[in-house]
This record gives structure tokens, sequence and C-alpha cells, in this order.
């Protein structure tokens, strides 16, 4: 992590430079990943899950989880009434754990920012993506796909660090909104997601509705 109490975490993963080096990673993490964000004080999941039930009805699916990592929110989102939840992640380890969790109806271990999703047009009613696009993850690249296999009216709820935000993100939001394909639902004020770290550069959660 970011004080480097754990080699394989995220202060290495905010440094990968290939797919593949960040899935090692997060590979290596599995075991210990979920007690070390509890203990960094991990915001992004919690803050997505407030964002999509109140922006996306109770119930309604499919929704996939895109960056699931071990299943923080899938956990949460079938306590809170949505039972019909995907997982997508780049890491085996990670899947792995979410898998024995018992909440998700598919999983895909699958990257995003690459080759095209292996999904249908208009498949899911809403994805959540928390703590994806940052540094050394996925970059505005990977937004095209989620919004195509969003079906319209549906909702992709993202968190975005700073870094990323004032390096092109900003604007390519901004033009997906000029082009007609996705509304600002709406937008968080900037938080720092592991008060427990030394990595202060804000994040912000934004929610878009899809056209």
């Amino acid at each position: 992590m970011t004080d480097n109490k754990h080699d394989g975490g995220l202060s290495a993963a905010y440094a990968a430079k290939r797919p593949e080096e960040v899935a090692a990673i997060y590979d290596k993490w599995s075991e210990t990943y979920d007690a070390d964000m509890s203990a960094a004080g991990y915001r992004h999941p919690t803050i997505c899950l407030a964002l999509l039930t109140r922006h996306l009805p109770r119930g309604a699916g499919p929704l996939l989880d895109a960056g699931a990592g071990t299943g923080l929110i899938g956990e949460w989102l079938a306590i809170t009434g949505y039972p019909k939840v995907e997982a997508l992640d780049i890491s085996e380890g990670m899947l792995a754990k979410a898998a024995a969790k018992g909440v998700y109806t598919a999983l895909h271990c699958l990257a995003l920012g690459g080759l095209p999703l292996p999904f249908a047009d208009n498949t899911y009613a809403g994805i959540v993506s928390a703590g994806v696009f940052t540094s050394g993850h996925v970059g505005a690249e990977g937004l095209d796909e989620l919004i195509r296999i969003c079906k319209p009216g549906g909702v992709i709820v993202l968190t975005v660090k700073n870094t990323l935000w004032y390096a092109g993100f900003a604007e390519r939001i901004a033009d997906l909104e000029v082009q007609g394909a996705v509304v600002r639902a709406e937008e968080t004020a900037p938080y720092v997601s592991m008060p427990g770290e030394a990595d202060t550069i804000p994040s912000r959660g934004l929610v878009l509705r899809v056209r």
C-alpha cells in the first residue's frame, strides 16, 4: 500500500505500466486486501453504493461490478436489494475471493480499457466501478465500452482520481455530454479515498446516465 507495509499493494499497483503487472499485483494482494483496505478507511465502495441507490431503483438488474476486486460492493448490493450482479476484474486471485462470497451471478476475468468487452450492447441496467479510474489502472479510454454495454436510461457510477480528472478525463466527460451519450446526473465534492494512507490526492464520485 502507499506506506509500503505491503509489497504487493497500492503503491505498486499505481506504478504498474501494463495490465499483466496490475493483475499480478492484485493476485498477490488478494489474501490481505479486505483487511488492508479496511485499515486504510477505504471509502470508494461506500460512496459508490450510496450514489447507485440514489439513482437506480432497488431490484434493477443486471448490474456489473467493473473492477469488483474481492467483492466488497457485491456484498452490499445483495444486502440492499440488488440480487443480479456480475463481477469483472483483471485479477483471478481477487475474483476467487469474490466468488467465495456467493453474491455474484457471473464472474468475468477481463481488463477494462483494452480490447472490447465480450458483452452485447445495452446489457446492464447499471455499472459500478470503484477505484478503477486511477493511477496505473484505467483511464478515460475505458468509458466507451461501459457506455456501450449499459442500457439507455441506466447509470454508470464511478470514482475518478484527480490525477486522471485533470489529465483529460474531465474533458472526455464533457465531450460525451455534448455528443448526447451521457448526462452527468451527479458529481461529488473531491474526497480522499483512504484517510489511513499517505496518498492524499483526492478523487470524486460520478454518476453518468446513459442516453
